[in-house]
């Protein structure tokens, strides 16, 4: 079995859902008292999200850079970053080490792709919402058309998850609102909708909803496990 690197702590509330699904995984796969072989370096979001909206993103690069080799050292075979936003720098953190980064999008790309859909709602952090390094990866490197929320939601859904979820507060309120935006976008011709934030998974599951939701923790969790065990 491979040892799975993550830089967590983005937030620790998602973090420890990644460790907890991923050892389930691993039992799930093989059985008796089999567990995940993880090494976790797991960062303080405070620093972090302080320098994301500061748009200090080459610190903010830097810091998971340290991340990353420190989960290296600890004998990790691949590394995950669990955050969509963070996947901004992803391209640093790879630089920074020998070992490959399974990256969420593209994991989540192929999961969308194996359904057959080719129109993807979206929802995240405004950053993951407006910017080239995720959305724009979707489209060009996986060919997918992608729909995000207008403004108004998009600043709704960013709000939610920095205020409420990150601090592991669900509301009813904020999930109707979160329901309504899916319905918005599979009315503007999403096939289906991204929770493309590590947490968003805490407000809204499938159960909520005819839409066919992506829940980017579980696809990432589920193709680090595949890896880990891949011979």
């Amino acid at each position: 079995m491979k040892t799975i690197g993550l830089i967590g702590g983005m937030s620790w509330e998602s973090t420890a859902l990644y460790y907890r699904l991923l050892n389930e995984g691993i039992k799930k796969k093989l059985g008796k008292l089999h567990s995940a072989k993880i090494a976790l370096v797991s960062v303080d979001f405070q620093e972090v999200e302080v320098l994301q909206h500061r748009g200090e993103w080459e610190q903010a690069g830097a810091l998971l850079a340290d991340a990353a080799q420190g989960v290296e050292a600890a004998g990790a075979d691949f590394v995950l970053i669990c955050t969509n936003t963070m996947h901004k720098v992803a391209s640093r953190v790879q630089e920074a080490v020998t070992i490959p980064l399974l990256h969420l999008a593209d994991a989540t790309a192929k999961r969308i792709q194996s359904n057959g859909y080719e129109t993807i709602g979206l929802l995240g952090t405004r950053f993951t919402m407006e910017e080239d390094f995720y959305r724009g990866r979707l489209t060009s490197q996986h060919g997918l058309e992608v729909i995000v929320p207008a403004a108004g939601d998009r600043e709704l859904v960013h709000r939610v998850i920095y205020d409420e979820l990150c601090q592991g507060k669900t509301d009813d309120g904020s999930r109707r609102e979160y329901l309504r935006i899916i319905e918005q976008m599979h009315a503007e011709g999403a096939q289906g909708v991204i929770e493309g934030c590590t947490e968003i998974g805490m407000l809204v599951q499938q159960e909520h909803t005819s839409v066919p939701l992506f829940d980017t923790t579980t696809i990432h969790v589920e193709e680090a496990v595949e890896l880990a065990l891949m011979d």
